[in-house]
């Protein structure tokens, strides 16, 4: 199934499409459409079926072409309160809302409503579905489109019995092309991360991840340069070579890389990228193995928003490394209570070989210290302590200082994905002492896990540097039903807000420096 998005600035009509998506606010009195459609009572049809425009309420008007305006399907996106002054029902074309919170709010909800009806129109054998949703500003035709293109989401490389979808054309109706445009590059960034991540792991070992980024760099105009194991031991990365110890398919680094000529800055991305998560001998439940397919979600959200970073081109310098193992109980795992050598020379205690993750990080961020960066960010679903703190919708933001992980937390805020700056109590970094080596992997109690992991991993952050960690194990796969434009399975997590601080570093709105340049800069 392919969707294909299109853009008119005609008023819709029923030549055009043969549904209609409306988006319906949350009147006083009742629901109040964004949209006028000649000869049809929208609002007391809505009414008589029970809806009140409220956000993620999908209304299903089916009229078998009987209906007045000649639509076969008329299909109402709750949107919640009107962002019109007051919360008071306004003319659709509404005046923005107060603040940029109540705005980035809106833009979200506008995002749902259009993925959860395209969701609903495109299990069929395809069709033309026109998008009537307030998009009059730039910000309204980006954020209707995004979520069209991610609501139409599908991943069926393993199907085969049953009818596949057919292709869809999805007309929005808006002036706005170039904020669509930026929604299209980021859909494809997403969709390409959902893809590696759905993909089953014997499919995706580290030489298929690895091979995919070249090809993804290649088409982007992106260096790449990718490490395997003899190069991985040549170099000293004893930390992915640890984890990828104990399975037949031998680990990998990847290094991606977008320079812009005018660029004065550096930002580096790091992602953790496991192909599967066993556990090692430390042998997780087999409940829990089901999803860590998805254990590479950071590097494949590294991957994709390099690509979307390369096709909008901001004034910034951007590298991305993807470091990739698969962590398995094979005869030659490493064990618990192996001490490694990390790159640069510090030395781990591994008590938990499920604590994996944090070991091929620590390899790329000290590695990163050769690109000189402004600004370190490593993204991982890293912990489940993250999903019993945060729950499976909120990332967590961890940081070097807490004025910067707030300040990230705002950046994915205005990208549109949920994030919560955390603090690194310094009482807990005890707990990560080791009696043989400079530092262990786990600490011997379990209280703060998210925190525990981004303290260890602040020690191979270089010395100057400003670094961001995000754990992102709750929102990077969808193991419930699809909501919004999240489909289940692989979501796509952080892409956009990789993308968003690259877009804010290039413009300057980012602090990149807490008390002067970082060393080399």
């Amino acid at each position: 199934m392919t969707v294909t998005l299109l853009t008119s600035q005609s008023t819709p009509t029923a030549a055009d499409a043969d549904a209609i998506v409306v988006g319906v606010f949350q009147g006083t009195d009742g629901p109040v459409p964004a949209a006028h459609i000649d000869d049809i009572d929208l609002a007391g049809a809505l009414t008589a079926l029970g809806a009140a425009g409220k956000p993620d309420e999908i209304t299903k008007v089916p009229t078998q072409g009987t209906f007045p305006g000649g639509y076969k399907v008329v299909v109402a996106a709750g949107l919640g309160p009107d962002p019109g002054a007051g919360g008071e029902p306004a003319a659709p074309q509404s005046q923005p809302p107060q603040s940029q919170t109540e705005r980035q709010a809106y833009l979200e909800r506008l995002r749902r409503a259009a993925g959860s009806a395209v969701r609903e129109l495109t299990s069929g054998r395809g069709g033309r579905v026109a998008i009537a949703l307030p998009a009059a500003e730039a910000d309204e035709a980006e954020a209707v489109a995004l979520g069209t293109l991610l609501g139409g989401y599908a991943f069926r490389k393993y199907r085969t019995t049953g009818t596949a979808p057919g292709d869809y054309v999805v007309t929005l109706h808006t002036a706005h092309d170039a904020a669509v445009g930026r929604a299209k590059i980021l859909a494809e960034a997403m969709t390409l991360a959902r893809d590696l991540i759905n993909t089953a792991p014997a499919d995706m070992v580290p030489a298929d991840l690895a091979a995919a980024a070249e090809q993804v760099a290649g088409a982007s105009g992106l260096s790449v340069a990718i490490l395997d194991e003899n190069d991985l031991a040549k170099e000293a990365y004893g930390g992915i070579l640890a984890v990828g110890m104990g399975s037949a398919h031998p680990p990998r680094l990847v290094r991606l890389e977008y320079a812009h000529p005018d660029a004065a800055t550096t930002v580096v991305f790091a992602g953790k990228g496991i192909t599967f998560d066993s556990g090692g001998l430390s042998l997780k439940p087999s409940k829990s193995m089901e999803t860590m397919k998805s254990d590479m979600s950071g590097a494949a959200a590294v991957l994709g928003a390099l690509q979307a970073i390369s096709a909008l081109g901001p004034v910034v310098n951007v590298v991305g490394y993807m470091p990739l193992a698969e962590n398995m109980p094979g005869g030659g795992a490493q064990r618990p209570s192996d001490v490694i050598t990390i790159y640069g020379g510090k030395t781990v205690e591994v008590l938990n070989t499920d604590a994996e993750g944090r070991l091929v990080l620590a390899d790329a961020l000290a590695r990163s210290g050769t690109d000189a960066p402004s600004l370190l960010i490593d993204v991982a679903t890293l912990t489940g302590a993250q999903v019993v703190a945060l729950g499976t919708r909120t990332a967590g933001v961890m940081a070097s200082d807490d004025a910067l992980a707030a300040q990230i937390a705002e950046v994915a805020r205005q990208a549109g994905e949920a994030m919560w700056p955390m603090p690194l109590p310094e009482d807990l970094r005890k707990g990560l002492d080791s009696s043989v080596a400079d530092i262990a992997n786990v600490a011997g109690d379990r209280s703060g896990g998210m925190l525990v992991a981004g303290l260890f991993l602040r020690e191979f952050v270089p010395a100057g540097v400003r670094w961001a960690h995000l754990d992102i194990a709750g929102p990077a796969f969808n193991d419930g039903g699809a909501y919004g434009y999240t489909p289940k399975g692989g979501t796509g997590a952080a892409v956009r807000t990789l993308v968003q601080i690259a877009l804010e570093a290039a413009d300057g709105r980012l602090a990149l420096f807490e008390s002067g340049p970082a060393e080399g800069q």
